[in-house]
């Protein structure tokens, strides 16, 4: 593929990413990034749309056909940063919630509430801030083990059963 073309599957790209957001095809920024003599250096070129600092900017590389960018306004960035936040702990919580229920809990807000506490003990030993990765379903089972009190033992709901020898009739 010709790098005109590359370039063109790009524009494609970033104009089909345009329209998703609701913006017209016409009113999409996109500008291309032109090398300088100063290697440090870079300029921007409008292509289409105008300089808007309140909608996306999207910007090709003249050289680099393999990637496609988006310049958002700071405001925006952290909008998105703390919606991310908010799914990544919603999948979580119903993650947890499932791993718990699957387990057949007495009490499930117990058992909610001894969970949090085992992953707050766990995020306070990483000190670099960053995400931590968590088996719930070993954590669950770990709970279970320390509190079996938390959780229904289905022994309990049936009787013990006696084996039988059906060639003789013995028990």
């Amino acid at each position: 593929m010709e790098n005109g073309d590359k370039k063109n599957e790009l524009i494609k790209k970033v104009s089909n990413l345009s329209k998703s957001l609701g913006f017209d095809e016409k009113e999409s920024n996109l500008f291309e990034i032109k090398k300088t003599d100063d290697p440090n250096v870079k300029e921007l070129h409008l292509k289409s749309g105008k300089w808007s600092e309140d909608e996306p900017m999207f910007a090709i590389d003249e050289e680099d056909t393999k990637q496609a960018y988006a310049f958002v306004p700071t405001d925006a960035f952290a909008t998105i940063v703390d919606m991310l936040k908010r799914l990544q702990k919603e999948n979580f919580d119903l993650k947890l919630e499932k791993t718990i229920w699957q387990n057949i809990p007495q009490d499930f807000d117990d058992v909610w509430v001894v969970a949090m506490d085992e992953i707050r003990k766990l995020a306070s030993k990483e000190h670099d801030n960053k995400p931590i990765s968590i088996d719930l379903d070993k954590l669950i089972k770990d709970i279970k083990a320390k509190h079996p009190n938390l959780f229904v033992n289905l022994k309990d709901f049936f009787p013990p059963m006696q084996l039988t020898n059906n060639h003789n009739g013995e028990k």
